[in-house]
């Protein structure tokens, strides 16, 4: 017993040929408009550097590739609130986009710059370790200059703590980043950078961060420990 097919309609098959590349070209479009948004997500609005998750991301891809020669930074701008307070947000944000367009010119092409949030920023970057010291006091140099925005000079400054591989004795981000936190911190306002060693590794810490760091939650008599 045989089957007999109706005949396809050749209107039928002009049609379907027409929408096939219409369907193709709106999901090509859709895919696009997927990754740029995935892309814009990965970025900070105000300073359009990576945000955390996608700074991670690429750090740890910097680190594995250039081992004991990495060096990773955290940058925490000094006096934010008063700054804030006394010039209004629109100066906070000038100071926070200039923090970033620095950072960046000196982590340079390789590096890799982000922003985790509030006034910190990261960064990851090859570097020779005979020169870390150096390279971190030309960037706070860099970061004391003066921010003009809208008619007024704010005076700027940040506080700088970075880690290596080869100092601190691991190649794991998170424990580099809790090194750089804990090297930051000793310097606080001081001008200076710090560059942490193995003993910053053994600094308490709640969650990842140094212990009494704003935003760590650790409570001491029921407050908050402010840095």
């Amino acid at each position: 017993m045989s089957l007999t097919l109706p005949p396809v309609r050749s209107g039928a098959l002009t049609a379907a040929a027409v929408a096939a590349p219409a369907l193709a070209l709106g999901w090509a479009t859709h895919t696009v408009a997927l990754h740029r948004r995935l892309a814009a997500a990965r970025r900070d609005p105000l300073t359009g550097l990576l945000t955390r998750t996608g700074w991670t991301a690429r750090a740890r891809r910097l680190i594995d590739r250039h081992s004991s020669q990495a060096l990773v930074v955290l940058v925490d701008a000094d006096h934010f609130k008063t700054i804030n307070d006394t010039h209004g947000h629109a100066a906070g944000d000038a100071v926070l986009t200039a923090i970033a367009d620095r950072l960046t010119a000196w982590a340079g092409s390789r590096g890799v710059v982000g922003r985790l949030g509030g006034d910190e920023f990261t960064a990851a970057l090859p570097s020779v370790p005979h020169q870390h010291l150096a390279r971190l006091e030309q960037l706070t140099d860099a970061l004391a200059r003066p921010v003009h925005h809208d008619r007024l000079t704010v005076e700027a400054a940040a506080s700088v703590g970075a880690a290596s591989p080869t100092a601190v004795g691991t190649r794991n981000l998170d424990a580099l980043l809790r090194a750089a936190d804990a090297a930051m911190y000793r310097v606080k306002h001081t001008g200076a950078p710090g560059l942490a060693g193995p003993e910053d590794l053994a600094a308490p810490c709640v969650n990842g961060r140094r212990a009494g760091r704003p935003g760590t939650g650790e409570a001491a008599n029921g407050e908050v420990r402010a840095a």
